[in-house]
């Protein structure tokens, strides 16, 4: 092998390199070298996004040397036994000819065998169908007394709780440890939420949306501005599909969400209203080209579960006074996969931020759903954009996710970033926090596809609504492009623009746009710069 085609001198001067010409189980494996080995490859690790690379048999300034067989052999168990130390593990492995044997080159990262599978699913149905409730009493295993006293740990507002209305989004936890489900007496708790993400191999988190009318906008936000894996549907047995449980089913599916039904409250009613509504629920699933699928057992669960789609709906009937049904939600929750997130881990990171405090001892802490990448303690990013286009430098201080401390947090986690330099008065629901490796862009006007699905009137050059793209909430204008105006029913190209500040978007993302009800759904297909 040459150096040419080997051509260590590419990599440069990257802080996640690390040159070593043999590693002796003898000496390498002594406890102080162990550990400062150990530490070594941690640093590395850490200037790498949490990936390092190795190069066996090459000495320190980059001249391949190469290692006969047996010593080879021994670097790279040594390498491996350095690698378990601190949870970590080879996940590619190189082996090459050189003039004195052989040369390696180790792709070290975190072990893939302790990652966290986290799943992130969006609840949503009309008021009083039950979704905090349910949410509340899977993620605690307490029965609700009827009065729905389990929701009590989702509605943290005093009017919230009194009403017993939802107003915000609330985000609740539960997971797996063995397959078994893992749940908090007292998700108010913070300790209680920590030891769980902590203890579980798998995370289930809820993000529990508002099923009141008046407050579309925050349970729209809830589905569109959370990188969600399913939406979940609360359909309360007692009242059946209602106008509202039909627009938030509209929603996941224009956001192409995998959806599972719950049918809620069947303690409540006779066994002959449990089947008329479930037919009802199955004719609106197929009127909106889905095929449900009522799950009566574990091993109904399972089947669904390894061939859920886009297509598929699994219907489960539950009530959280009784018990029923939970058991098939937990299995359904246990079985379900997470789609891979491996292209975006390595995309630089971005996060549209939903939420923005000021906590005491902290400072400013934005959160959100990653969007892509990683980010980790310490970073530079930026924040933007400003209401003039601008994106302001910050950095990473501390990270949290369900008040677990993370060093790191990637694609699909939902965290909080306490973040350097800034006042809650500087930021905005709809700005994003990035990597300065991110192509962000400030944009006014962009072209769109969309459907206009509800609107009494025609929609002409001039018209305004609000537009929903990830947590991005804005008033904006239309101008149709294919057509003088625009009815219920029709589809085309529109030319939006953000009427009060520029946000930051990309094509291909979905979008909802809204007059007090839904009016229409869309993708971004062309930025106008």
């Amino acid at each position: 092998m040459t150096d040419n085609i080997y051509d260590i001198t590419k990599y440069g001067e990257r802080n996640n390199i690390e040159f070593k010409e043999n590693l002796n189980v003898d000496y390498h494996l002594k406890k102080d070298r162990k550990q400062h080995l150990a530490s070594q490859m941690k640093y590395r690790m850490e200037k790498g996004d949490g990936e390092a690379i190795y190069f066996i048999g090459v000495h320190d300034e980059g001249h391949l040397i190469g290692l006969p067989e047996s010593e080879y052999d021994e670097s790279i168990f040594v390498l491996e036994s350095i690698a378990i130390e601190i949870g970590a593990e080879i996940l590619e492995l190189e082996k090459h000819s050189a003039k004195h044997g052989s040369v390696a080159k180790v792709r070290i990262g975190k072990s893939q065998k302790n990652k966290k599978k986290h799943l992130l699913v969006g609840v949503a149905g009309h008021v009083d169908h039950g979704k905090s409730t349910l949410v509340g009493t899977l993620t605690t295993g307490s029965l609700d007394n009827g009065s729905g006293q389990t929701r009590i740990f989702l509605d943290v507002q005093k009017h919230e709780i009194e009403r017993g209305l939802s107003a915000d989004l609330s985000f609740a936890v539960y997971g797996f440890s063995n397959d078994n489900p893992v749940r908090v007496k007292n998700p108010l708790k913070k300790k209680e939420k920590s030891k769980l993400v902590e203890e579980c191999d798998k995370v289930v988190s809820f993000v529990d949306t508002v099923g009141h009318e008046p407050w579309l906008r925050t349970t729209i936000r809830g589905i569109v501005g959370q990188k969600l894996n399913y939406g979940l549907l609360t359909i309360a047995a007692d009242q059946g599909p209602t106008h509202i449980t039909k627009e938030h089913l509209g929603i996941i599916l224009a956001m192409e969400l995998p959806v599972i039904v719950a049918m809620t409250k069947i303690d409540v009613v006779t066994a002959d209203k449990v089947i008329e509504v479930q037919q009802k629920i199955f004719d609106l699933l197929k009127l909106v080209g889905r095929i449900p699928y009522m799950i009566k057992s574990i091993k109904d669960a399972d089947i669904v579960a390894e061939n859920m789609n886009h297509h598929i709906v699994p219907v489960v009937k539950v009530s959280p006074v009784t018990g029923e049904g939970l058991d098939l939600l937990d299995r359904l929750f246990l079985k379900l996969k997470i789609p891979s997130n491996g292209k975006e881990l390595k995309k630089p990171f971005m996060m549209y931020i939903d939420k923005i405090y000021s906590v005491l001892g902290v400072g400013t802490v934005v959160s959100g759903t990653i969007r892509q990448g990683k980010v980790k303690k310490g970073d530079k990013l930026r924040l933007g954009p400003t209401g003039t286009g601008q994106f302001i430098e910050t950095s990473s201080k501390s990270m949290e996710m369900h008040h677990y401390k993370k060093d790191v947090a990637e694609t699909g986690d939902v965290v909080g970033i306490s973040i350097t330099g800034l006042d809650v008065a500087d930021i905005k629901r709809g700005m994003i926090l990035c990597s300065p490796k991110y192509p962000a862009l400030s944009v006014r006007e962009f072209e769109a596809d969309v459907a206009i699905l509800v609107h009494s009137t025609t929609i002409k050059s001039g018209y305004e609504c609000i537009a929903h793209i990830e947590t991005i909430a804005e008033t904006m204008t239309f101008e149709p492009l294919d057509s003088e105006y625009m009815s219920a029913g029709d589809t085309g190209k529109i030319k939006m623009t953000f009427k009060y500040r520029p946000c930051c978007i990309r094509e291909g993302q979905k979008l909802i746009f809204r007059e007090g009800r839904s009016k229409g759904v869309g993708t971004v297909i062309r930025i106008i710069k």
